[in-house]
């Protein structure tokens, strides 16, 4: 008789912790790993993905604000690096220039460089047409000279920014005027838009933080803010957001003599990256969003 073969066969297992038993469960994961990120954290997510847009030799917007200030960072690390040659920056702000000189990025303006390959910059407002409220950090006429000129303008937000309408947040939507005959401009301002339920506007002033404040909140101090532009600002607010037509009522404002400009900004952003709370970024195109996508 022949001697019976005996064969063995190597067989992985997945989870081999299931033939023990006694062995104690894994883990549970730490709190922190399975808590949300911060806004501050979905800013820089935002951020991060729109500065993969640059590439050597451009020339690019540089926005001013908390979101912006990741992007401002990035790029500078990317230019130590090596990964990023021969940009130039167009800040939207003293600020901007501040801190994009400290973060190693070369500066110049538009007078030199009057077409602008890219803008990146944040939004206080983005609406589901890609429609814009910017400023209220009190940049919004820079912002627009320099973001307006771009061959491509991509707006980096956190979730939290996204409105069915345009001042729907209840917060300001800032209008920069000049200083002489401030109060004149406010009242014509006011006659604008007489009529509108929950109308209201005031004039900024340096103690309020027009991110956060609404028309009910007052200013600890009666000095005026000003721009970096030496002007002061109006800020208008809308109870139930702005409803009719965006582009009317825009050039309505723009032609009060002492308006300087606004910051409804219509049709300017080419795309809007949207970090999510759930970690999730989400890249809305302005081609997209016009055929109803």
């Amino acid at each position: 008789m022949q001697a019976a073969c005996t064969r063995t066969v190597d067989v992985a297992i997945p989870l081999p912790h299931l033939l023990k038993p006694d062995l104690e469960p894994p883990p549970s994961p730490s709190p922190l790993a399975t808590m949300a990120p911060s806004q501050d954290e979905l800013k820089r997510v935002a951020a991060h993905r729109a500065v993969e847009l640059v590439e050597s030799g451009m020339v690019i917007g540089l926005g001013t604000g908390s979101t912006a200030a990741h992007a401002l960072d990035r790029i500078g690390d990317l230019i130590r690096s090596g990964a990023l040659r021969d940009v130039v920056g167009i800040p939207t702000s003293e600020w901007a220039a501040a801190r994009a000189s400290a973060a190693g990025i070369p500066l110049s303006d538009l007078d030199a460089h009057p077409v602008v390959d890219l803008s990146i910059d944040g939004a206080d407002e983005v609406d589901p047409a890609l429609n814009l409220v910017k400023g209220r950090g009190g940049s919004l006429l820079r912002e627009k000279m320099v973001e307006g000129t771009s061959r491509r303008f991509v707006v980096i937000v956190d979730d939290s920014k996204l409105v069915p309408r345009l001042a729907a947040s209840g917060l300001a939507v800032p209008v920069e005027i000049i200083p002489f005959g401030w109060a004149l401009t406010l009242r014509r301002l006011q006659s604008l838009f007489d009529g509108v339920p929950g109308f209201n506007l005031k004039l900024r002033t340096a103690s309020i933080n027009a991110k956060a404040t609404t028309f009910d909140e007052k200013g600890s101090d009666s000095e005026p803010f000003v721009t970096d532009n030496k002007n002061y600002i109006a800020d208008l607010f809308f109870e139930n957001g702005i409803h009719g037509d965006l582009r009317v009522i825009s050039d309505a404002i723009l032609r009060i003599t002492g308006v300087v400009e606004h910051g409804l900004f219509l049709g300017l952003a080419t795309s809007v990256v949207v970090a999510q709370k759930d970690g999730v970024v989400v890249v809305k195109d302005k081609e997209a969003t016009s055929n109803g996508m």
